[in-house]
């Protein structure tokens, strides 16, 4: 049982940096398991949680059931894009002593096996979010909130819905590395190099560690990573932050890879098991964590796509509507076209940037439906037949069920130039664009027809 997780978080870990790599940590796997140093895995409901003390007895139960679950993971069928939210907690919130932990860090990671390519995108923590069953908040709130309320999945689960709904993706897995954890990973690795664009004062945990970094490339060790990759007072605060924190990844990647460091690793499996345990958790199983993996090895760098949320583009800088936070409102639309630029083929991406309006709502081919709520009988029949003319793909028309002034329209599975081409065609008001997350719905996008259409609409 030990051996299990034990070769269940080293494959983890290794998989967390090599979905950015090039490394073949598939082969280095394959090997220790060759070895015996492992009983074949095939617990499909696994949630990784090690105990705190490895030294301990292990007893005989299922690996499931070894200390608190997180949320099941999504299906992934090793096909299909395939996306990992990792978390980093504050650690103020335990040194504190401030009950569970808020996330420090989100980072949304993506792997495309087809198209072999690779992406990460940072989600700052001060981002002005709604939380299913908590309303809004900053988005960093999400992970206490599921952990002090007991929400389906724990604070996990909260994190994930939210980032859900917040950009209209699927999340197959999360992975949570703590602090220590990923301190000791990089000693493990002696260091990473790191090419410092400009001073910068970081302070690694604990007093009295305050260091200056100058300009320039030079190996940092693992405290120091990280207190470069969570420094947050510099000139573009939360933004630059994330540009280091990726940059610490690459430099993870590179170590790993130009060194040939996995079969090192791995032959001090039992020594990583006892420093790492009790800081690594997530939902990912053996199997895929191996898929992961293999498919990770095969993206060369210049498949892999940067990108962090930040202004002007993509967020607001204001206060909460109780002008005592400093948040940032999200431009949802804005934040979702730079989703797409991550998230898609090369293929794609040229089409978003080459092609007029009309074009990209027929290549994103959203299924709609319209609802009246105008008050004037066959308004949804003509305009289905009006933008079906356009090149929609209007499925379905029916009754609002109540009355609208402004026409508003509802997103449930991410269409940014469904949503954009309908709001300038419409004159729809920011205030009437909803953004719902919910894979579940029979369409994609449902425009609720208001008076103003009625009045006013080019339809012949």
């Amino acid at each position: 049982m030990k051996s299990k997780r034990l070769f269940l978080l080293l494959i983890v870990v290794f998989t967390l940096v090599t979905i950015l790599t090039g490394c073949g940590a598939y082969s280095a796997a394959r090997n220790f398991a060759a070895s015996g140093s492992f009983l074949p895995f095939t617990d499909p409901n696994f949630v990784s949680r090690a105990t705190a003390d490895p030294a301990l007895p292990t007893p005989e139960v299922s690996l499931a059931e070894v200390g608190p679950v997180g949320p099941q993971s999504r299906p992934w069928d090793g096909a299909s894009r395939v996306t990992v939210l990792l978390l980093g907690l504050d650690y103020r919130d335990w040194e504190e002593g401030d009950g569970p932990a808020r996330t420090d860090t989100m980072i949304l990671l993506t792997v495309d096996p087809v198209a072999k390519t690779a992406g990460m995108l940072n989600i700052p923590r001060d981002l002005w979010v709604n939380i299913p069953g908590f309303g809004y908040e900053r988005i960093n709130t999400a992970y206490r909130q599921g952990a002090v309320y007991n929400y389906p999945g724990g604070g996990p689960g909260l994190a994930i819905e939210t980032v859900e709904q917040l950009l209209g993706v699927p999340i197959h897995f999360y992975a949570q590395i703590d602090f220590y954890a990923f301190e000791q990973f990089i000693d493990e690795l002696g260091g990473i190099e790191i090419d410092v664009p400009e001073e910068i004062r970081v302070d690694p945990l604990g007093p009295g560690n305050t260091v200056i970094l100058e300009p320039g490339k030079q190996m940092l060790d693992g405290p120091v990573s990280l207190a470069y990759a969570r420094a947050r007072y510099t000139e573009g605060g939360d933004f630059d932050r994330g540009q280091r924190q990726q940059q610490v990844i690459l430099a993870m990647r590179n170590r790993i890879m130009n060194l040939n460091m996995l079969p090192t690793l791995v032959t001090k499996a039992p020594i990583l098991y006892q420093e790492l345990a009790g800081g690594v958790h997530t939902n990912m199983d053996l199997e895929q964590a191996i898929q992961l993996a293999w498919l990770a090895q095969q993206i060369p760098l210049e498949n892999i796509k940067r990108g962090v949320i930040s202004p002007p583009d993509q967020v607001i800088l204001t206060k909460s509507p109780d002008g005592t936070k400093d948040i940032l409102k999200p431009v949802t639309a804005k934040i979702r076209l730079l989703r797409d630029e991550i998230f898609t083929s090369g293929v794609v991406s040229e089409l978003a940037q080459n092609s007029d309006p009309q074009t990209l709502l027929a290549a994103e081919a959203a299924n709609l439906s319209v609802l009246n709520g105008s008050g004037a009988g066959g308004l949804a029949a003509r305009t289905q037949e009006y933008l079906n003319g356009l090149g929609a793909n209007v499925v379905s028309v029916g009754d609002a069920g109540q009355f609208y002034i402004s026409t508003m329209v509802v997103d449930y599975t991410g269409n940014p130039y469904t949503v954009g081409y309908l709001v300038d065609l419409m004159n729809i008001q920011p205030i009437q664009i909803r953004m719902e997350y919910s894979p579940q719905s029979e369409v994609d996008v449902v425009v609720y027809l208001g008076a103003d259409w009625n009045n006013s609409n080019p339809m012949p």
